[in-house]
């Protein structure tokens, strides 16, 4: 972002910005296609990467991109310390093998998994190079690295388990559990101290992590808040921002004390309604359909953007504590001219 764009934004979530803003969580499923490049020249050519950010800045200058000169490898980054496998494709994200595939000994392989280190360890010294290069290239665009990101410790462990065995464990051996999300926490914070003394200019931490969304409230509350808490605490100077569009609202009324400053959820919940659980305090990220942005018309996405605003206003009083965005990141095949409706949405055209 620019000094003028990071103003805003921090002006927005402290709610005293008086026009509504558009922001998008935009990563590889969407960038490289928007940009005619495959997915893997956008992983492993820096300046294809880096062209691909200037373009979609140049060409919608009004968007808050978030987190923005985001360097990630789809879900790969963090549970390649592990040592899992991965593939690699041309068109698409990439694929991460489960590390652990027998549940019937799910204890002792955990009791065998070390904490990553994320200046050595899988892909992160590769996106900690990219950000370094990144950095200095930013110098003479008036461009900073603003924020610096990481998926959520539950995330992570389903990337080592499947969900549905992660899921499971909890229920019936729930100690191997709580044992290896206390190294992916770790791993979090590590990552994203890494990252922060790597970049030198952040001042946000984004968090995404849909896992946390796949728990009733007490399992959540023993095994998803805790630990997302920790994270963001171990990090009192940063803003903080949270991703989980899953259709589960039982984190909403928990993000305040979680320390989240923007909210990020799905399209599923309504927002006057995310807005009663969430409080008034937390700046909310939608809530418009994603697939929207690829599956429909221009003039259906402006007027679903136009519906969502006045749907807030009617239920805020007004736009503050609000960034117009979709229920979750960019999609696959998101078309430019509707991101512009949403924006002309905002603008109120």
């Amino acid at each position: 972002m620019t000094d003028a764009q990071w103003t805003l934004f921090r002006s927005i979530l402290r709610g005293e910005a008086s026009g509504l803003n558009v922001g998008l969580i935009a990563d590889s499923p969407w960038i490289p296609g928007y940009c005619g490049i495959s997915t893997i020249d956008f992983f492993a050519r820096p300046e294809e990467w880096f062209a691909a950010y200037m373009k979609i800045k140049k060409d919608f200058p009004e968007v808050l991109f978030l987190p923005d000169w985001w360097v990630e490898y789809g879900m790969a980054t963090e549970p390649s310390g592990f040592g899992v496998k991965i593939n690699f494709y041309d068109s698409n994200l990439p694929t991460v093998h489960h590390l652990i595939d027998d549940m019937d000994n799910a204890g002792e392989i955990i009791d065998r998994i070390m904490l990553p280190d994320p200046r050595k360890d899988g892909l992160m010294p590769l996106v900690l190079n990219l950000q370094r290069s990144a950095v200095s290239k930013l110098q003479d665009t008036g461009e900073r690295i603003r924020i610096v990101s990481s998926r959520g410790p539950l995330t992570i462990a389903s990337h080592l388990f499947s969900v549905t065995e992660l899921l499971m464990c909890v229920k019936t051996d729930p100690e191997p559990v709580h044992k290896l999300l206390k190294i992916t926490t770790q791993l979090c914070k590590d990552w994203l101290d890494a990252q922060l003394e790597n970049v030198g200019t952040a001042e946000g931490i984004l968090v995404l992590d849909d896992v946390s969304g796949f728990f009733n409230h007490d399992d959540y509350m023993e095994f998803a808040h805790p630990y997302l808490k920790e994270i963001f605490s171990g990090f009192p100077e940063c803003l903080h921002l949270f991703h989980n569009d899953t259709d589960n609202d039982t984190c909403f009324s928990h993000l305040d004390d979680m320390g989240v400053d923007l909210f990020n959820f799905t399209h599923k919940k309504s927002i006057s309604r995310a807005r009663e659980l969430a409080g008034g305090k937390v700046t909310l990220l939608g809530n418009i359909p994603p697939m929207s942005l690829a599956r429909n018309t221009p003039t259906e996405v402006y007027a679903l953007a136009k519906d969502c605003i006045s749907e807030y206003v009617s239920s805020n009083g007004g736009i503050t504590g609000l960034i117009l965005s979709v229920g979750g990141g960019a999609p696959m095949e998101a078309k430019g001219e509707c991101i512009e409706a949403m924006v002309n949405a905002a603008r109120g055209l």
